[in-house]
């Protein structure tokens, strides 16, 4: 008998101490005003010095504190929680080796049901009550958006954050606290738009290029996400000569079908859906409903087989999304093999195939890299060291690609891979004592290898 499973793609995808001013004299009086110090005196004129920045906390000799925020409840609660898992797994690893330079690693998290005000709120917490060394998986747009000030104002270090809104990306800014991993959204939209564009995936067998003056249509969420996509979506527009060719369509609750019928009128020949997941699966449907059948373009972090309802889907209506991981490749698959087994080990093999927790694995196994790089140069680990430390090289990601933050770089991965959404017989991996050749597989499947921007304008 054939069956049917959700089996997750191996690509994926996707804040505070201020300084006190202190007023010196010969003999001051001091008094406490929402935390600050402030110390006066009437026998003597006051001088105003600032007090020396945190260069750490969170770190004793046997143990570094870290924490996030994420949406462990609510409608996110499908993508924090196998992201929180990933780190753990990866933590419990590396204290189950003795830690790094003999400190193990403890986890702080807090559920903010990706809502900005609880997000910040906790990052308040995490760096003012249980001064955590580092953000790590700093989770979601509107608490990532709602941190980056406070973040840079404090100077902790944030690596990885599971967003790639258009605030995270720096040219050069050395010693930038914030340190993103997955691509920014700016370059997804870039990618996105070059390969509607440019890539071969047109007419009835899907072989043909896009036909002269064809028109795209763009459906965004007015939000962080949708606005950062679209900025990249239209810059690259404007470089591949198609600006008059787009078509843009906000949507917010209830106005997908109207989207979607102005681009079906419009004769659009791709959609591009610039939005995450939740949006993203309403606006499948209303394709679907609509019977509007063109390929679909969108974004890395919405290459989990579980933002799609599989039976709607339309080979005529193929779904296409930017990848920044790979597994098909021999470290690709190592790098696999070491997260599903260190899932395996912590108890989590439920999440084996899910690429949110992949997403997770990714933050803390980069995050841990800086850790190790400070105890191999047998410096202190203060802020300053490590971040110093992760600029010093190039950072391999496992499953794929690597992350470079030398020169002050902080523009997170930059290369992406092209997936297909579909379907196909083969062995059940739940199963060891048979291999089977019915057993019916959803997933995203690699159909071009990760390609810069320029590679892709270059077709």
């Amino acid at each position: 008998m054939k069956k049917l499973v959700l089996i997750a793609s191996f690509m994926l995808l996707a804040f505070a101490f201020v300084g006190c001013e202190l007023a010196t004299t010969e003999a001051p009086v001091v008094t406490t005003t929402s935390g600050a110090v402030v110390t006066t005196t009437t026998e003597a004129p006051i001088t105003t010095t600032t007090e020396a920045p945190i260069v750490v906390q969170g770190v004793t000799a046997t143990s570094i504190k870290v924490g996030n925020t994420a949406a462990t409840s609510g409608p996110y609660a499908a993508v924090g929680v196998p992201f929180n898992e990933g780190m753990k797994a990866v933590f419990a690893q590396v204290n189950a080796a003795g830690g790094i330079d003999g400190r193990t690693i403890q986890f702080v998290t807090y559920d903010d049901t990706f809502n900005a005000a609880t997000g910040l709120a906790f990052t308040e917490t995490l760096i003012e009550e249980d001064e955590v060394f580092a953000l790590v998986g700093h989770f979601g747009t509107p608490t990532v958006g709602a941190t980056l000030a406070l973040i840079q104002e404090v100077g902790i270090p944030m690596v990885y954050a599971a967003t790639g809104i258009n605030g995270l990306y720096f040219a050069e800014s050395v010693g930038n606290p914030v340190m993103a991993v997955q691509p920014i959204y700016m370059t997804d939209g870039r990618i996105m738009a070059a390969r509607a564009i440019k890539e071969a995936v047109y007419g009835v067998n899907g072989d043909e290029e896009l036909a002269a003056g064809a028109k795209i249509g763009v459906i965004y969420t007015n939000d962080d996400v949708g606005l950062s996509i679209k900025a990249g979506i239209e810059a690259e527009a404007e470089i591949l000569g198609k600006t008059a060719d787009m078509v843009y369509q906000a949507i917010t609750a209830g106005t997908y079908n109207t989207a979607v019928t102005i681009l079906r009128a419009s004769g659009c020949a791709a959609v591009i859906l610039a939005m995450n997941q939740e949006p993203f699966g309403y606006a499948l449907t209303s394709m679907a409903n609509l019977a509007y059948n063109v390929p679909i373009f969108t974004s890395y972090v919405n290459a989990d087989v579980t933002a799609v309802d599989h039976l709607r889907y339309n080979v005529a209506r193929p779904i296409y999304t930017n990848a920044w991981l790979d597994t098909s490749t021999e470290a690709g698959l190592a790098g696999y093999m070491a997260f599903a087994g260190a899932m395996t080990a912590n108890g989590q093999a439920q999440y084996a195939l899910n690429a949110y927790a992949m997403a997770g694995y990714i933050a803390a196994t980069v995050f841990v890299e800086g850790l190790q790089r400070v105890a191999d140069a047998e410096v202190e680990l203060t802020w300053e060291n490590y971040i110093a430390a992760m600029e010093d090289s190039e950072i391999a990601i496992p499953m794929g690609g690597v992350v470079d933050f030398s020169g002050g770089h902080r523009w997170g991965i930059a290369a992406m891979s092209l997936l297909k959404y579909g379907f196909s017989y083969g062995d059940n991996p739940a199963t060891t004592d048979v291999v089977e050749t019915d057993f019916l597989r959803e997933a995203f499947a690699k159909v071009r290898e990760i390609e810069t921007i320029a590679t892709i304008e270059a077709k």
